[in-house]
């Protein structure tokens, strides 16, 4: 696959799920489509889950866009202010309500654990992210950016390892636990690997 074509990928399911937790989220009652152990937890903490689909659909939205090159050198005061929004409203929003919906995780402790480090990882590179662009330090800015869109990007590889975990006739309680690690650590690994190829 060419640089090109990955980035269309990227952004197409970027968007794609955006626009699907939308959807999810204003046309259905809270939690309709999930599990019901599930969707108890989230009828408790309706306010918590919608900051957290909020937040998560603004980076989600904004992320891909962050890594347009063009746009950056073209329109660099898009691109803060883009920056400001994803961080300050997506990061930070859909963090904090992230990490409090972590500890009522379906799938016991070792999806809680799961989800407390991806938000725990996603709020620390966001902020990363954020003292180096304050720095002017662009370099470590963008590694840090790299790092934090692949935890936004959990959102989308989530999605993709549910359905797939059902069509291969995993039982649901037994996949999302391995799921609420799978679907973000090896994103990490990938960039990780993104940002030592630049260097």
């Amino acid at each position: 696959m060419t640089h090109r074509a990955g980035y269309a990928l990227l952004f197409a399911l970027s968007l794609g799920v955006a626009a699907y937790a939308v959807a999810v989220y204003t046309l259905y009652p809270l939690g309709a489509l999930l599990h019901p152990a599930m969707r108890a937890v989230f009828e408790t903490y309706p306010v918590a889950i919608y900051a957290h689909v909020f937040g998560s659909t603004v980076a989600l939205a904004l992320g891909p866009f962050q890594f347009w090159t063009r746009l950056r050198s073209a329109r660099p005061e898009v691109h803060r202010w883009c920056g400001r929004l994803y961080l300050g409203i997506g990061v930070l929003i859909g963090g904090v309500a992230g990490l409090f919906m972590a500890a009522h995780a379906f799938g016991g402790t070792a999806a809680r654990l799961g989800f407390t480090g991806l938000a725990v990882a996603w709020l620390a590179t966001g902020l990363m992210a954020y003292r180096a662009a304050r720095a002017g330090d662009i370099a470590a800015h963008r590694r840090w950016m790299i790092r934090n869109f692949a935890l936004t990007f959990a959102a989308v590889t989530l999605r993709l390892y549910v359905p797939g975990s059902v069509a291969a006739g995993i039982a649901f309680e037994t996949a999302y636990p391995v799921i609420a690690w799978l679907c973000w650590v090896p994103n990490l690994l990938v960039a990780e690997a993104v940002i030592a190829r630049a260097r």
